[in-house]
């Protein structure tokens, strides 16, 4: 989807940055060209990546031209690909090469001009959500409707199928203990290479948030686990990708409260700007303007602690219209602009 018409697309629905993914979710899931979010099956969203093949500077320099030449600026990168850093997290045989792949990765992204990596640091990644017509006038969306804890096969991590000829059986479970052991040296090694190269790690909290899914743990699924990652390590490099509706299906805190106090810590690289109605685990995403979360009072929150970096709709439900997803992403940018003229938010 990164082509010159959605970059076009996005510049007359009123964004000014674009946040880019270079993961193909959909390799070999028979749904090469899907332009909605992945959900997949239980063997994950589809495989990896080429595992000998990073993003070049070459590349990267592309797509920020690309971007540029539309009007728009490239504000960050989302996501590792599983085939480059699948032993980090697994804390597996490769985990030295995969720690040099992320760092070459920042210092070709800084080198590109890229100010923010994405990353989301989990085993099971984003699995065990539904999709159905959960939204206002029956509009497909995503949801959860209990809990999804069948064990992880070997050869797949973060929700993706790294090594197809993998033996058969199941990942065994960690504690959360050894989770966070192992963000604590991925952050020790590579936050100095993201700081040298004028980078931030940006971290999503877990979605969906349940202490554990496919019998693996967690990182951030309570808000003030989220203040744990961000006292690992002092340096403005580690950062947030701040997702609300992810924080708004958590168990504990007041969304609003969350927000006031993480915004005031400028730590937040960039926000997913989504709404939700529910809890894990049974909660639906909704169009921006109809779930629980006072979308205007979020924004208002921001202002007073000037927050000055990115909003972006994450996602959104589907429009019942021959371009579903542009559709609903269109109507967000126009209800998150329409705030912003209101609330005399200058856009950047």
């Amino acid at each position: 989807m990164l082509t010159p018409e959605n970059f076009r697309f996005a510049k007359q629905a009123g964004a000014t940055h674009i946040v880019a993914h270079l993961v193909d979710y959909f390799r070999g899931s028979g749904k090469e060209n899907s332009d909605d979010q992945p959900t997949g099956t239980d063997r994950g969203w589809g495989l990896a990546g080429d595992p000998d093949a990073l993003w070049t500077l070459e590349e990267l320099v592309q797509l920020r031209r690309n971007v540029e030449d539309a009007g728009l600026k490239l504000e960050a990168i989302e996501n590792f690909d599983p085939a480059h850093w699948h032993d980090i997290l697994l804390d597996g045989p490769k985990r030295a090469q995969h720690i040099e792949n992320v760092k070459t990765i920042l210092r070709r992204m800084g080198e590109a001009g890229i100010p923010v990596m994405g990353y989301n640091f989990s085993l099971a990644g984003v699995a065990g959500r539904t999709t159905g017509p959960y939204a206002r006038g029956a509009a497909d969306s995503v949801g959860m409707e209990g809990p999804y804890d069948l064990p992880l096969p070997l050869g797949m991590v973060w929700n993706m199928v790294y090594d197809p000829d993998a033996p058969e059986g199941t990942l065994p479970p960690v504690s959360h203990e050894e989770l966070w052991r192992r963000l604590q040296a991925f952050l020790d090694e590579v936050v100095p290479v993201a700081e040298a190269a004028g980078v931030r790690l940006a971290a999503h909290p877990d979605d969906p948030p349940m202490p554990t899914v496919r019998g693996q743990p967690r990182l951030v699924y309570q808000p003030s686990l989220y203040q744990k990652l961000v006292d690992l390590s002092p340096s403005p490099a580690n950062a947030l990708e701040f997702c609300i509706g992810s924080l708004a299906e958590m168990t504990e805190g007041d969304i609003y409260e969350v927000v006031d106090h993480y915004s005031q810590q400028d730590r937040l690289a960039y926000i997913h700007f989504r709404n939700v109605r529910g809890k894990v685990p049974d909660y639906k995403e909704t169009f921006i303007d109809d779930g629980e979360v006072d979308m205007v009072r979020i924004m208002k929150i921001l202002q007073k602690n000037q927050f000055d970096g990115v909003l972006i709709p994450d996602h959104t439900p589907q429009m019942a219209c021959a371009a579903p997803w542009h559709a609903g992403m269109a109507y967000a940018l126009g209800y998150m602009k329409g705030v912003m003229q209101t609330l005399d938010i200058p856009s950047r």
